[in-house]
């Protein structure tokens, strides 16, 4: 593949630029997990980076193929929009040789990546001993909808192929699900409604309502069930 000539399949990123009460929840249930020198995969337009740096991140590398993504996250640490400990470079896994992470971050990426296994090894090896790889993906195959596969998603997450994609050095050592009543409105989505992509409405409503919901019932249910899943991995 010629990185130059990457295009992302989807433009969802800028549609959900908003869901700003979505990615406070999520980020705020990773921060704990991130520190040190850090490699985001696949960091986008870097609307979820500025959310995960904190004060224990020493370095944020912005990993990102699609040119046009890369050039705007270059214009935006340039403008100081992102704290000035991040950098960006394109690519994939496969540019970075010699650099090693104490944290390395997929947030809604590996379901675009054909085959997650060898990516997630091919991570494993940058990793420092001890260090986390951290996976937010959509949850649930039987969610699998045509708004998923115009965005190029290859699958969706559970428990189970969590665990497929550990290795004998790297182990998944937690998992949780949030926005468990979103997963009703996927499904009723994929059966009724069969969008192929929400609206700005939809998403509006989903992160100021739905997602304001989950936040309250998620934790009585023990994060056990819910539209997207967190698998946290440590290297042995």
């Amino acid at each position: 593949m010629d990185l130059k000539e990457y295009i992302y399949p989807g433009d969802e990123l800028d549609l959900f630029s908003n869901a700003k009460n979505w990615k406070r929840y999520f980020s705020k249930r990773l921060k704990k997990y991130i520190l040190g020198n850090v490699l985001e995969v696949g960091a986008g337009n870097g609307g979820t980076t500025k959310l995960l740096i904190n004060d224990s991140v020493e370095n944020w590398l912005c990993l990102e193929p699609d040119i046009k993504l890369f050039h705007s996250l270059e214009n935006k640490i340039k403008l100081g929009e992102l704290p000035s400990k991040t950098h960006a470079i394109q690519g994939t896994i496969n540019v970075i040789k010699e650099d090693t992470f104490d944290t390395i971050v997929y947030i809604d990426v590996l379901e675009h990546i054909e085959d997650d296994f060898d990516e997630i090894n091919k991570a494993a090896k940058l990793l420092s001993i001890g260090g986390k790889i951290i996976v937010l993906s959509p949850a649930y195959n039987w969610l699998y909808s045509p708004f998923d596969l115009s965005i190029g998603h290859f699958r969706r997450y559970d428990y189970k192929s969590l665990k497929k994609i550990e290795s004998k050095s790297l182990k998944l050592i937690h998992y949780e699900y949030l926005d468990s009543v979103g997963t009703i409105l996927n499904f009723l989505n994929k059966h009724i409604l069969r969008n192929s992509y929400p609206t700005k409405k939809q998403i509006t409503f989903w992160d100021k309502v739905i997602v304001t919901i989950s936040k309250i019932i998620d934790p009585i249910i023990n994060r056990r069930f819910g539209k997207s899943i967190i698998g946290i991995y440590s290297k042995n």
